[in-house]
């Protein structure tokens, strides 16, 4: 029992006064503070980071139904117009202007549809490749 006694001792003495002094109690919270410390300022950068994100697409968000609210005022006072209202009433009404004539026009034959879709064999003309269009620069030839 005298054994257990010492040793217990000696081993209470080695961890106060080799562990456990001011030195290195105070070393060890300093490099836990120092932790914590880096820890929170990483976490409120990349909170401010992320509010920084939502801020700019709010505004970017904002500024584009600005944009939309501009054009449909514009369009308003377009349709308000008499212009718009002169044109819309000679496409939708058939209405004109004194002087003018309507002319309608019959659908295009079978023979006017197909007159352009193909092109006569004497006029295509093959074009050289790219290759040996750089052949005849870079050597003239």
């Amino acid at each position: 029992m005298q054994k257990l006694k010492t040793k217990l001792r000696r081993v209470y003495y080695r961890l106060r006064h080799y562990y456990f002094s001011a030195d290195n109690v105070i070393f060890l919270l300093t490099i836990v503070l120092c932790v914590v410390w880096t820890g929170s300022s990483i976490s409120a950068m990349s909170r401010n980071w992320e509010l920084s994100q939502k801020i700019a697409t709010k505004s970017r968000e904002l500024e584009r139904l600005d944009l939309e609210v501009k054009t449909i005022e514009l369009e308003n006072i377009y349709y308000a117009s008499e212009e718009y209202q002169e044109l819309s009433a000679r496409s939708k009404e058939n209405k004109k202007l004194p002087g003018e004539n309507l002319v309608y026009l019959s659908e295009n034959s079978e023979t006017a549809k197909n007159k352009y879709k193909e092109a006569p064999e004497a006029e295509k003309i093959e074009e050289p490749s790219n290759f040996s269009q750089w052949m005849s620069f870079l050597f003239n030839a």
